[in-house]
């Protein structure tokens, strides 16, 4: 018996079937259980880290750093979202949360404020909006809860939007920022996602005004990123050479890139 022991860890063809069974079975509870502690260490160890920001400890957080690196220089205007037929579009489409929309609005009052870089602010109401040319666009709205459904949106390119009211320096900044009116939501985006070509300022859901709670009158839609990037009822917007606030990412230690 000491000897056959002693063979589990070392090559013996003289070993018979039921002996290599054995072996291999041992052999693999010994390396499930080296493995298996090695992650229960792992997960201690890095529970244990200082936060950096929000829930995140600051290795964690450093990955999240690397990974948005590498893919923000990755996106450009061919990395685009598969677009579907119109028929299959989701209607009703499935609502992703109602933070920032609890409090009490008039849609009569509505405003969106550019606060552009120099501290001055454009006051736009929908109707200016709607003035720009309009595009639609049929895509999978992936949320970061775990579901996805196609949905069809239309408004306006929020790079049209830009270049319509002379906003080029504020685009050539790194990031946007956006808020609800009562500012209990807000994200934050870099700058070349926001002028993707596919990122809407988006008042249309399937041909018809925005319900209240998809976000009325005015919402981003941006489908190389998922959904929580994609702020309803866009009380004010402003633009910065660093990171700008973000909820999730903030409050909750989420990706702040939260790219697709």
């Amino acid at each position: 018996m000491k000897n056959f022991f002693r063979d589990l860890f070392t090559k013996n063809s003289k070993l018979n079937t039921d002996q290599l069974i054995i072996k291999k079975t041992v052999i693999s509870f010994f390396f499930f259980f080296v493995f298996a502690g090695a992650a229960v260490w792992g997960w201690v160890w890095l529970r244990d880290q200082p936060s950096s920001s929000g829930r995140t400890s600051a290795p964690l957080r450093k990955v999240l750093n690397t990974n948005e690196a590498i893919f923000s220089n990755i996106l450009s205007d061919r990395h685009l979202a598969k677009t579907y037929p119109l028929s299959l579009a989701a209607n009703p489409a499935r609502v992703n949360g109602n933070l920032g929309l609890k409090s009490q609005f008039d849609p009569a009052t509505w405003v969106m404020n550019v606060i552009r870089s120099k501290g001055d602010t454009l006051k736009i109401r929908l109707e200016d909006i709607k003035q720009l040319p309009k595009t639609e666009i049929v895509f999978n709205f992936k949320c970061i809860e775990g579901w996805n459904q196609i949905t069809h949106w239309g408004g306006v390119k929020f790079s049209d939007f830009m270049k319509a009211y002379g906003l080029n320096e504020e685009a050539a900044m790194k990031y946007l920022g956006l808020s609800t009116p009562d500012k209990q939501y807000y994200v934050g985006i870099d700058m070349p996602s926001a002028m993707h070509p596919q990122t809407l300022l988006c008042y249309e859901l399937n041909g018809q005004p925005l319900p209240l709670d998809q976000g009325y009158p005015l919402r981003l839609i941006i489908p190389v990123k998922y959904g929580v990037k994609s702020l309803k009822r866009i009380g004010f917007m402003y633009f910065d050479n660093k990171r700008t606030p973000d909820y999730w990412a903030d409050v909750k230690g989420y990706d702040y890139f939260t790219g697709l």
